[in-house]
């Protein structure tokens, strides 16, 4: 039989036995050192253990009551479930002090000392241990990893006093914890095993092998399909060559992460093929996981497709939840020498004019000339077939001032110029919207008309981006052209009725194209000089168009102070700042970084500036850096040698340090 004191002993928690034991040793030093404590010691050390037994006799019945309030309404066999559970369940107080554990919990973590699990549980939730409000009704649930099991925990809050409504409101915590490992990995499993779906596509392959020697083009084929077989092997898939210039492949989702590691090194290997001329193959790889069928995935896929061709082929995407994410594209567009798509898309778009009531034009907000040229191009082809046609404009910038005032002389477009207000209050079900020099919904001059036409018209030469118009009843986007106004150009050639262009109608053409082309130096083509020969012989005068692009003594001074303060990094790249907030600051941007462009060794430039509360970014390049891929990290686009960006909500610096981070970026990706 146990003494009294074993039984006062037994009762009394570990924790408060160490402290015992503690006070007992300094008790005994003390009377070792003097003597006359020895009777003083003993009344204390007794007063601290009755004491140590009426609380922790007190706390267990409290914790008794809190047992029975939680089951009050449960029966005795619900009550020894609860304390008997199959799976772990543990008592804590706020501070993380365990007080009590139930047998499966001990068994399950006999091997795992916990409580720095509680203490990093507890530190997650800490925002809902300290609100009081509707703590008792919530549950908390978590999801975390504890050894090599993944565990899913509920954690209830309970009161330790609620008969005292005087006394401070005191919690403790209930945590359960289910074992979901298995269920985790066979969620991750299927997840896994799920396919995906890809398209490989040579990149003009008819032009490509037109200039091949017979005997080489059956070597040069077998080549292309060994790459493709070969690298698709990597990942377990399987390849379908559907076309001649075109694979559909399909792979489990397990490899999808390796493949974003790799970087598509197919993209380089298809380069190293040696076709005897000086033609060289590049490929179009578009990948898609989203769908719940086969064909859903498919379908989503031909889309990703036609992203990657409207930005100039030679890259691969993967588009995953909505998000595009590109690979590669560091090539050059390649010229088409056909003119067969333009005049079908010629054809097309006079049969869509035909069947409208009217016809409304829009370009990008604060056009540039390229916009409102083309603008001018589609208008004239509009009043060729009878029909009432009208351009939607807002501000103008005064960069085209000069242009604004000749066209004001004109009194045929009086009326032809109208507002946002104006379009979308005589719009019906018949009306037909043209968008010409981009491709982006949130770029447009209303995007409200976007959403209430249903025929629409897209006129672009830039790389697509990722918001794109993807309602368009018709596509016209070739980024190999050098601008817009090639391209209507190129629309109102091939019309089948007869479109005669005013003077002012060609010279703005003609602008767009000079003003793309920086004066025909870059993106500038075979198909170029016939655009801009053909508006030559409609009466350009190339003087009256040249004074439109000149620039004041004051502008050029604020070219010549941001290129005087231009940094040098990455040994080749300048980057300037134009910190005057002015209604030309996109402007002066562009301006300044063709001028840095014009410095021996200077092969990309950017200039940062502000327009309204954003910060505007303006690339250029030579050609041997991708300033669009740069730009697309800060949410921009456009091509390899022209591309811009806006940023919203940080400053200059900010965002020169965020460019400045993202060329290292590039320069990484390039080197692996």
């Amino acid at each position: 039989m146990q003494s009294p004191n074993r039984k006062i002993f037994d009762n009394l928690v570990s924790r408060t036995k160490i402290y015992l034991v503690i006070i007992l040793l300094l008790l005994v030093f003390i009377c070792i050192k003097d003597a006359i404590f020895i009777i003083p010691s003993i009344i204390l050390f007794a007063a601290i253990v009755a004491y140590a037994y009426f609380a922790n006799n007190k706390r267990k019945s409290e914790i008794s009551e809190t047992l029975q309030d939680l089951t009050l309404t449960v029966d005795s066999t619900a009550k020894s479930s609860l304390i008997n559970s199959p799976f772990p369940l543990v008592i804590v107080e706020t501070d993380g002090n365990i007080v009590w554990k139930s047998s499966s919990f001990v068994t399950e973590f006999q091997n795992i000392k916990m409580d720095g699990y509680i203490d990093d549980l507890l530190f997650d939730i800490e925002e809902e241990i300290e609100k009081d409000e509707n703590k008792n009704t919530k549950t908390i649930e978590k999801q975390i990893e504890i050894g090599k099991k993944i565990y899913k925990i509920f954690v209830k809050f309970v009161n330790t006093k609620n008969r005292d409504k005087k006394a401070k409101q005191e919690h403790m915590m209930v945590i359960y914890f289910l074992d979901e490992t298995e269920k985790v990995n066979l969620e991750e499993e299927y997840k896994d095993s799920q396919s995906c779906v890809g398209i490989i596509m040579v990149d003009n392959y008819e032009e490509t092998f037109q200039v091949l020697e017979n005997e080489d083009v059956a070597t040069s084929k077998a080549e292309i399909d060994k790459c493709v077989y070969e690298w698709m092997n990597k990942w377990n898939g399987i390849v379908v060559k559907s076309e001649r210039d075109r694979y559909v492949c399909f792979f489990e989702q397990r490899y999808l992460e390796d493949i974003k590691e790799e970087k598509f090194s197919i993209l380089d290997q298809i380069k190293e093929i040696d076709l005897k001329s000086k033609a060289q193959l590049t490929l179009s790889i578009a990948i898609s996981n989203e769908g719940e069928t086969q064909r859903e995935k498919f379908k989503s896929c031909q889309a990703a497709m036609d992203v990657v061709l409207g930005r100039g082929g030679d890259q691969a995407v993967i588009r995953e939840n909505d998000i595009y994410k590109f690979f590669g594209g560091r090539a050059q567009e390649v010229e088409k020498r056909t003119k067969v798509k333009a005049r079908v898309v010629a054809h097309a778009l006079e049969n869509l004019i035909k069947e409208s009531s009217k016809v409304l034009i829009m370009g990008h907000k604060n056009p540039d000339i390229d916009a409102f040229g083309s603008a001018l191009g589609v208008y004239r082809l509009v009043k060729s077939l009878g029909k009432p046609g009208y351009i939607i404009t807002s501000e103008f910038p005064n960069a085209i001032e000069s242009f604004m005032q000749s066209l004001g002389e004109e009194p045929e477009y009086e009326d032809a110029l109208i507002s946002e207000t104006i379009a979308l209050d005589n719009i019906d079900e018949d009306t037909l919207v043209v968008v010409v020099d981009t491709h982006k919904k949130n770029f447009v001059e209303s995007e409200e008309l976007l959403e209430r036409c249903e025929k629409i018209v897209v006129i672009d030469h830039h790389r697509r981006s990722a918001d794109f118009i993807e309602n368009a009843t018709l596509l016209f986007q070739e980024v190999y052209a050098s601008s817009a106004a090639e391209l209507v150009t190129e629309l109102l050639q091939y019309a089948e009725s007869e479109v005669e262009l005013s003077t002012i109608e060609a010279e703005s053409l003609y602008a767009g194209i000079m003003m793309d082309t920086k004066n025909f130096t870059f993106k500038t083509g075979v198909r170029t000089f016939e655009a801009a020969a053909y508006l030559r012989k409609c009466g350009v005068d190339i003087i009256r168009v040249k004074k439109w692009f000149q620039t004041d003594l004051e502008g050029f001074n604020k070219i010549a102070s941001i290129v005087k303060d231009a940094e040098i990094v990455n040994d080749t790249i300048a980057i300037a700042t134009y910190e005057e907030k002015d209604k030309d600051s996109s402007v002066t941007c562009a301006k300044a970084a063709d001028e840095l462009l014009t410095i021996s060794d200077i092969t990309a430039s950017f200039v940062l500036g502000y327009i309204d509360d954003r910060v505007c970014i303006s690339g250029r390049s030579i050609g041997d850096i991708n300033v669009q891929l740069i730009l697309e990290k800060l949410g921009g686009g456009g091509h390899i040698t022209v591309a811009g960006a806006q940023v919203e909500n940080m400053t200059i610096e900010e965002v020169k340090e965020e460019l400045i981070d993202r060329i290292e970026e590039y320069f990484v990706e390039i080197a692996n």
